[in-house]
């Protein structure tokens, strides 16, 4: 079972819930991690809250406020049609189907590594 807030930032998703600007709570802050005097002294990282269902979301991709704007918009776009929708969100569905076809795959890998496996063991058997 996937969590359903870890399923979000997929984006091929199209009937996923709007948005609207009242709902949104937005804040400039420092960012954090590597950059130095870069991140230290701007606040280009963008929190943004749903107010109605309480998910924050913060984002410091890019050095471009405007962009860390988009971005954390449709981030929290995806959370929360995931919060409300949960299983029936296309995300969450996305996301799904990318496990089973990693599943599948790793599957192929083992099977495939067995057989070489045992054709080596057969080859030794026949010079012996």
């Amino acid at each position: 079972r996937v969590p359903l807030l870890q399923a979000a930032r997929k984006n091929n998703s199209f009937n996923l819930l709007e948005l609207t600007e009242a709902e949104l709570k937005e804040q400039f802050v420092r960012g954090d991690g590597p950059g130095g005097q870069a991140t230290n002294k701007t606040n280009n990282c963008v929190v943004l809250k749903h107010i109605p269902s309480g998910i924050v979301v913060k984002c410091h991709q890019t050095r471009s406020v405007e962009q860390n704007r988009k971005i954390a918009r449709e981030i929290l776009q995806e959370k929360v049609d995931l919060f409300y929708k949960g299983e029936d969100s296309d995300v969450f569905k996305e996301k799904k189907a990318l496990e089973k076809k990693k599943q599948e795959k790793k599957r192929r890998a083992k099977e495939n590594l067995e057989r070489k496996k045992h054709f080596k063991e057969m080859q030794q058997l026949d010079k012996k």
